[in-house]
């Protein structure tokens, strides 16, 4: 089973490492459609360094998730987030995480007040 690396993004191009795949089938994948111009270059040993240039049209208010995968198995995925529609997803995700910090603290208080009775 192959291994993904992830090394970051720089300069518009997201890199990464594939670790344990003799022959990699790697296709990268946003919204369902393969992304172009990605490479894969063999550095020996198992290990294949990939390069995703993100395309200019991915670049829009939000979150774009590209999925990465080794011919029908999923390695990792990356996602970019920009513009306005960003500001109102990472509201939302720490609502939602407010929300169940405040579940387990009733319910380890609720807990503490059981156990000490």
């Amino acid at each position: 089973m192959a291994q993904l690396i992830r090394e970051g993004l720089r300069a518009g191009v997201w890199h990464g490492m594939v670790l344990g795949a003799a022959e990699p089938r790697i296709e990268v994948l946003l919204n369902g459609a393969p992304v172009p111009e990605v490479t894969v270059a063999d550095e020996g040993d198992g290990r294949h360094r990939l390069s995703v240039p993100i395309p200019a049209e991915a670049l829009e208010d939000g979150l774009q998730t590209f999925v990465i995968r080794d011919g029908e198995e999923v390695l990792g995925h990356f996602t970019i987030g920009a513009g306005e529609g960003m500001e109102a997803d990472l509201r939302a995700e720490i609502d939602l995480l407010r929300a169940e910090l405040e579940l387990l603290k009733r319910a380890f208080r609720r807990h503490c007040t059981e156990t000490s009775a």
